[in-house]
């Protein structure tokens, strides 16, 4: 059993390692950028579509909606980056069921890079949206005493994305492994259907709560200071 898939190396050259992590990722990668390209090559606009499109139209119209809920106006201008954190997450989780496949997410390194990723989009959404002195203005909000508090808890809640979505994920993987081989039938079965449906609500939470981070970037500090509440419960 591997906690981490970091520990399953397929080749290494003095310091240059290629392990499970870096390999899955890539897979999962190509698998969506691939996926993707086949769903759309022949896109519709009358009433005659295929099923993939209309499953496509689905997700996207979904995502959309859930973005806008959130409070971001202009939702579709979110939706590649929050969309694609979704469709990787999920696709990471629903993954598991193929014999052999070590999900990314089991490893820091993955949920760290995830979490820099949401932590380089804040500031960028905010910036463009504010402009940069509407953007830095929040940080000192209500009192200029409130800065090094502000970018502790921007450092923090990118540290609990992180942390979060490592723990969850690998300890459903630990769970499916030790009762593997305990008791190598029904549980297992019941348990992998469990972490599929955990893995799925991880993927939502973790896009949802970068959403809300960055609705509280790009609106006022009421915005911010309900992110900082979603971040820490």
């Amino acid at each position: 059993m591997h906690l981490s898939p970091d520990a399953i190396v397929y080749w290494q050259f003095g310091l240059l390692k290629l392990n499970a992590t870096i390999v899955f990722t890539w897979a999962i990668m190509l698998v969506l950028v691939v996926g993707s390209r086949w769903v759309t090559r022949k896109l519709s606009m009358g009433l005659e579509r295929a099923r993939w499109q209309n499953l496509l139209e689905i997700v996207v119209i979904g995502m959309t909606r859930q973005i806008a809920d959130i409070g971001l106006q202009q939702a579709r201008t979110y939706l590649p980056f929050l969309g694609t954190l979704f469709l990787f997450l999920a696709a990471a989780s629903l993954a598991t069921i193929i014999p052999g496949f070590e999900p990314p997410t089991g490893s820091l390194s993955t949920t760290v890079a995830l979490a820099l990723c949401v932590f380089a989009a804040i500031p960028i959404f905010g910036i463009s949206k504010q402009g940069l002195a509407g953007y830095l203005k929040s940080y000192v909000e209500p009192t200029v005493v409130m800065l090094p508090f502000n970018i502790i808890s921007e450092a923090s809640r990118t540290l609990a994305l992180a942390v979060r979505l490592f723990g969850n994920m690998m300890s459903g993987t630990m769970i499916i492994a030790i009762l593997l081989t305990i008791t190598p039938f029904l549980f297992p079965v019941v348990m992998t259907v469990l972490g599929l449906l955990t893995g799925m609500v991880q993927a939502y939470i973790f896009s949802i709560l970068a959403a809300v981070y960055i609705a509280a970037a790009t609106h006022s500090s009421k915005s911010k200071t309900a992110a900082t509440a979603s971040g820490s419960a």
